[in-house]
């Protein structure tokens, strides 16, 4: 047997034929040869493989090609069988299975190239927008097959519009990577969610492993197999793993960071030989939940804002340049830098009426700062944000700090020992630094320590896909991770309240961050 062995799941191979002198079956022939090409050592092959495979390999004269996957546990599973010389191309399918939005992503399994992407809303949000809700939902009768249905169906829909796009069969994928957090990764697999959220907060399981699609419900090859990443427990998932693959945390020497935010905010600070996790609800007041205004990015979202000092003159900028329309996570966040910079906000976040000028009213009882009018807006209402809307991010801006405060200091760390701070999702795309160390919302680094990853749970999920050693990298980074549990951490409760002002109670944390009325406010270097 001869093969050409390279770092992808499709192999080529010539087989040696039977003769008289070797009457090995022919199963055994080529899975002989497979666990030479694999380094495994056994091969499952389904029956419906077995099946066609005599006809196969005469037909061919033994020279084949091999869709092959490996299980967690290292065994080896042929995928797929085709001529040496097929033309036809093996692709592989990632999945980002977010909360908010779900992307796709097509790749070559033989050179990793990517083959069309697409981007769309979680069909569960007209269920409820949030993992909670979801949750509760499952509660109703029918609850939990109609959320599963929904995704199903939507990543079928897109699915199949993808591949029009790109002339591809979807009987052409044999192979799907999945990531997602632990209660999207449950309503995929139509697993109950209940007791997630429920003291002692336990999933159905942490580690799904290798499946068939079809058995999910996902329409590509009826012989393809679906790895869907394992979690950690209830509040840390197969998208953080994901990630912590795609930025080779577990391949470092030097202690990184890697924050994710979304529903929470998920953390995992370590190197190759240690990892530590934890997360925290910092997330939902910088992803649309901060101000009714507040939505996730897309065209008219104001992802930037910066203020002048002097003459106040607000400079926005929307996405895709449209009628601002409402704000996102960054935009939250520059926005209240920029209030803080210009004294229009105290360090406890604080509107100051007299420094806000007419931009300032009292609805309802309630402080309201206008961000955009009424007749520059895209929605033809004036955009504001209250002082409730500031107190929220005060909170989670907080408990984001000290989230990184606490498992920095539990192993023994100081902030300032980072040298590479990565920052992950949507949220990392559109972040400025600058403007998250002014609010005292991350540590006061180098800027050139922030690295945004972008999407990191598809990059992890493409990662599977193109190299066969990630699978064992997946689990080994699932089993080396220690948990924190921050509700029982009193350390974290009294850190929290500390951090509760612009930037710190300490504001000797913060040093290139000038407070107003101590000098001229500057942005951090």
């Amino acid at each position: 047997m001869t093969s050409t062995h390279a770092p992808h799941w499709v192999i080529d191979m010539t087989l040696s034929a039977p003769s008289l002198g070797d009457n090995t079956a022919d199963a055994d022939r080529l899975a002989s040869a497979l666990k030479k090409a694999l380094d495994v050592d056994t091969v499952h092959m389904d029956l419906n493989l077995l099946r066609q495979l005599p006809d196969q390999l005469r037909q061919w004269n033994y020279r084949l090609r091999a869709v092959v996957f490996k299980d967690i546990a290292g065994n080896g599973i042929l995928v797929h069988l085709a001529a040496a010389d097929s033309s036809q191309v093996c692709y592989g399918l990632a999945v980002d299975l977010g909360t908010t939005r779900v992307v796709l992503r097509l790749v070559d399994l033989e050179t990793g190239d990517h083959h069309g992407e697409v981007v769309f809303d979680n069909p569960q949000i007209s269920v409820g927008p949030d993992v909670l809700a979801r949750i509760h939902h499952v509660e109703n009768k029918g609850g939990l097959a109609q959320l599963n249905q929904l995704i199903i169906d939507g990543l079928n829909a897109q699915l199949d519009q993808l591949c029009k796009a790109g002339d591809i069969s979807p009987q052409q994928i044999h192979l799907v990577a999945i990531a997602g957090n632990t209660a999207m990764t449950h309503l995929l697999l139509g697993l109950n969610p209940r007791w997630i959220i429920r003291e002692p907060y336990i999933p159905v399981v942490n580690q799904p492993g290798i499946m068939k699609s079809r058995d999910l419900g996902i329409e590509v090859h009826p012989d393809a197999r679906a790895m869907v990443f394992p979690n950690v427990g209830s509040y840390f998932g197969g998208d953080l793993i994901a990630g912590m693959l795609y930025c080779d945390m577990d391949q470092r020497e030097d202690t990184a960071i890697l924050v994710d935010v979304g529903t929470n905010a998920e953390v995992v600070l370590g190197n190759r030989h240690w990892m530590m996790a934890c997360a925290g609800a910092a997330g939902p007041a910088l992803e649309g939940g901060v101000s009714r205004m507040g939505t996730t990015a897309g065209p008219g979202v104001i992802d930037r804002i910066t203020i002048d000092p002097k003459s106040l003159h607000f400079d926005i900028h929307t996405i895709a340049d449209q009628p601002a329309r409402g704000i996102c996570g960054s935009g939250v966040i520059d926005l209240a830098a920029a209030l803080f910079r210009s004294a229009m906000i105290d360090i406890r976040g604080k509107l100051l009426p007299e420094r806000c000028g007419e931009r300032f009213s009292m609805r309802n009882g309630l402080g309201h700062l206008t961000i955009v009018p009424a007749d520059q807006s895209g929605t033809g209402l004036d955009l504001c944000i209250t002082q409730a809307d500031l107190d929220s991010l005060i909170r989670s801006k907080a408990a984001m700090y000290t989230i990184l405060e606490t498992i920095t200091g539990t192993v023994g760390m100081q902030q300032s020992d980072l040298e590479t701070f990565f920052v992950a999702g949507t949220f990392g795309a559109y972040i400025d630094p600058k403007s998250a160390i002014t609010i005292g919302m991350i540590p006061d680094l180098a800027l050139d320590c922030y690295q945004s990853l972008g999407n990191s749970s598809l990059g992890g999920t493409t990662r599977v896909l193109t190299d066969p050693g990630c699978v064992e990298r997946v689990r080994h980074i699932r089993d080396s991770i220690t948990y924190l549990e921050l509700n029982v951490n009193q350390d974290f409760m009294n850190r929290f309240s500390a951090a509760k002002f612009l930037p710190h109670t300490d504001t000797r944390r913060f040093p290139s961050v000038q407070v107003p009325g101590n000098g001229s406010a500057t942005n951090p270097p």
